[in-house]
């Protein structure tokens, strides 16, 4: 008799985001779906797996399609978001009022931040601030629109698929520019968008619960909001001064903001600064917070690798943060993560290199980083490349939006622990 195949949380998750890429792609070459320049089967997928994992990398442009084609990528955007595992969780604690323990465990083993007593009720807030977010989000955006001569209806329609867009983190725009030329309400309400759907469910719940209960903020939800403010402060002022006379401050603000997640633009990003540009790259390659709609190594991780830095030149044996110690394998763990996607990134870049030898290197590292951390970036390279190219960057944004750490831990169902334990051996470093 064979052995019962077993699946752990992990396995859920890499099958449930292909199923719903195959279905996109599908849905997308129904007839009733039309686009104005035609679409392929390798567009088509190119198109859902960018919608599922929210990046927002396009080989054809978004306005090209009917609205019933847009209604679709916004049905996958939301999906791809939310997780299909989180959703159909959410779905049934909202139907049942309760979930089981097993349905428990394989939550917070997704969410290494949440434990077993608060999955239920993070679970049910995630559905409620997702929808009341987009909702006020799409009010405001529809006052932006018609600010900026749209009718009533079109302003309507623009603003609840930015809304949807925005806190997917996703970068889909039904203009071709983007929002380069919007005026101020649209930028700083998509900004807003950006900065909750990209902070994590985790953090946005322990807010509330701060200001309605007068609970204390968790270690990670401290961890991720330290983070953000730095990786917008200081980006800000540095795209700034780096793009001086050519981007406003509120320009600057909005790359520093859509740089680590979400993808749109205010202005030509192929047009920008080469140092701008690797900063960027950077801002992209650690993304948002785990959680989160965002992609990336995500802001913890990049802060667990960064702090043993400091404490080594100080000479610390011990990490302690805010009198908490953060453990080895943590650390450990997040210097995996960042191995795994910098492994993921330089194969990607030297196959599309290979395969385009025209390109530079800037430009397709670029690319890659943008596909791979779920952003949506874009100096032009995605509308250029062919068939092989396009399956790179396709395995780019699934291997992207379910981690690197995912498909290592996929083989595990338990926690691996040692049986024998050696003696520590010293190796002599740099």
């Amino acid at each position: 008799m064979l052995k019962k195949l077993q699946l752990n949380p992990w396995h859920y998750l890499l099958l449930s985001f292909i199923i719903l890429i195959l279905l996109g792609t599908a849905l997308l070459k129904m007839p009733f779906v039309q686009h104005q320049d035609g679409l392929s089967v390798i567009d088509a997928l190119f198109t859902a797996t960018s919608a599922v994992c929210v990046t927002g990398l396009t080989v054809v442009n978004t306005s090209g399609f009917n609205v019933a084609g847009q209604i679709v990528l916004m049905f996958l955007m939301q999906l791809g978001a939310i997780g299909i595992m989180t959703l159909t969780t959410s779905l049934v604690l909202l139907i049942s009022g309760n979930i089981d323990l097993k349905q428990q465990v394989s939550f917070s083993k997704l969410q290494d931040s949440i434990s077993m007593k608060s999955s239920t009720g993070i679970l049910q807030f995630i559905l409620k601030i997702t929808f009341i977010t987009e909702f006020i989000g799409a009010i405001l955006l529809t006052i932006g629109f018609l600010n900026q001569g749209l009718e009533l209806n079109e302003a309507m329609y623009q603003g609840v698929f930015h809304s949807i867009s925005a806190f997917c983190n996703a970068g889909f725009s039904t203009f071709d520019s983007s929002l380069i030329g919007m005026n101020s309400i649209i930028k700083y309400t998509i900004m807003a968008l950006i900065i909750v759907g990209g902070v994590g469910y985790v953090v946005v719940f322990e807010v509330y619960r701060k200001y309605k209960h007068k609970v204390r903020l968790g270690f990670h939800s401290k961890i991720v909001i330290f983070t953000s403010l730095i990786l917008i402060i200081f980006p800000t002022l540095f795209l700034y001064f780096t793009e001086s006379g050519l981007s406003s401050f509120t320009d600057s603000l909005f790359q520093s903001v859509t740089a680590r997640t979400a993808g749109f633009n205010t202005v030509d990003t192929a047009s920008l600064h080469t140092v701008t540009l690797m900063v960027v790259i950077i801002l992209m390659f650690i993304g948002g917070s785990t959680g989160s709609t965002a992609g990336g190594i995500k802001t913890t991780t990049f802060f667990v690798s960064m702090i043993p830095v400091f404490k080594i030149l100080r000479g610390d044996k011990t990490v302690i943060v805010n009198q908490k110690h953060i453990p080895h394998s943590v650390i450990l763990k997040a210097y995996a993560i960042i191995t795994l996607y910098m492994l993921l990134i330089f194969v990607a870049t030297v196959s599309l290199l290979l395969a385009h030898p025209n390109f530079t290197l800037l430009n397709t590292l670029f690319e890659v980083v943008s596909a791979t951390g779920t952003v949506g970036l874009s100096t032009g390279v995605s509308a250029e490349i062919a068939t092989f190219g396009k399956i790179v960057l396709i395995l780019c944004m699934y291997l992207g939006r379910i981690g690197p750490a995912s498909l290592a831990m996929i083989k595990t169902n338990k926690d691996y622990q040692p049986k024998i334990y050696y003696p520590q051996e010293k190796i002599n470093l740099g």
